[in-house]
């Protein structure tokens, strides 16, 4: 577990782009409208990564490997994360049914997938009726030809594909994140648990660049909405990006630290920073949010634009 920034911002020059020029001076209330419009006019190639993630396929395939249990039993804090779920019906979270998995800003649908081949039912949630309809086509081909890149080496997609673990179901939504409508369309659907006696929520959600496209004053609200829909016992696990780009420099992507993280889900502040001092002051800040974190780990494969500079951390709901 490390505390301290991957490198020095200094080392990536800024060069304003497409993505910061489109959003310039754009309110908080058209963000969703100005995501909708790139997909429209088809420039979602501007943040589209080409594959799933590297550093969460890594995780999932090593069970969850590094992250604290909170004094449950070995593995028993992620216990879900280990195995997967087989044919036989015996399923890796102990609750009968698949593990679900939400991620926000799913784009094409790349790690959507890749969850559902691991043993998860996903859903992918897209503000845009063009991004659902291209990531709902991008599934639908995908689980009729797997591709080698959703994971980590030969051994896990031989045993995905040859029946070792059971592949979960996907289900791309459209939505805004902040809303609570496309949670009770999903209720509608089979996901209200209530009524079946279990916890409600999701087991796993996954943010990679959902966080960095939001507007730093819509941080807040993102961690609020990140334990309203994590599952007790689930994790939300962040790939922290770009934690190498200037705190003075625009967005998207806006530039995180691990003390932002730190302040917007251990201790329920704003994460709002001016300065690398005010972050690393935040990582000395009392523990008074709804999260604690599990882990942050050093991965050894992440996404090419990002390599060597990528955190991934590890959340869960405090206890009562």
């Amino acid at each position: 577990m490390t505390s301290s920034n991957p490198s020095n911002p200094g080392d990536f020059p800024f060069v304003p782009g497409k993505l910061i020029s489109h959003f310039d001076s754009r309110p908080v209330e058209s963000q969703a409208e100005g995501w909708t419009a790139l997909w429209d006019t088809e420039q979602n190639d501007l943040w589209d990564r080409g594959k799933p993630s590297p550093a969460l396929i890594d995780f999932l395939e090593g069970g969850g490997a590094g992250v604290d249990d909170g004094g449950k039993g070995e593995g028993e804090g992620v216990r879900f994360l280990s195995g997967f779920a087989t044919v036989d019906g015996e399923k890796g979270n102990g609750k009968g049914r698949l593990p679900r998995a939400l991620v926000p800003g799913c784009g094409k649908g790349y790690d959507v997938v890749m969850l559902a081949l691991h043993g998860f039912d996903v859903y992918g949630l897209e503000v845009s009726a063009k991004g659902v309809e291209t990531a709902k086509q991008y599934a639908e081909r995908e689980l009729k030809e797997v591709r080698a890149y959703n994971f980590g080496g030969d051994e896990a997609r031989e045993k995905c594909l040859k029946g070792g673990w059971k592949s979960g179901k996907v289900e791309i939504v459209q939505g805004d994140f902040f809303s609570r409508e496309w949670e009770e369309e999903l209720g509608k659907g089979g996901l209200q648990a209530e009524a079946r006696g279990e916890e409600k929520g999701f087991d796993l959600i996954y943010d990679y660049t959902f966080l960095c496209a939001l507007l730093p004053e819509m941080r807040k609200d993102w961690a609020r909405r990140m334990s309203e829909l994590l599952a007790p016992g689930g994790v939300l696990v962040c790939l922290e990006f770009p934690l190498y780009k200037d705190l003075k420099h625009p967005g998207p992507p806006w530039p995180l630290r691990e003390g932002i993280y730190w302040d917007l889900l251990a201790c329920g502040g704003d994460g709002l920073f001016e300065s690398e001092e005010e972050v690393q002051r935040a990582m000395q800040k009392e523990s008074h949010g709804k999260m604690e974190r599990a882990a942050r780990l050093i991965p050894s494969r992440s996404h090419k634009v990002s390599k060597g500079t990528d955190r991934l951390s590890v959340w869960r709901l405090k206890r009562v």
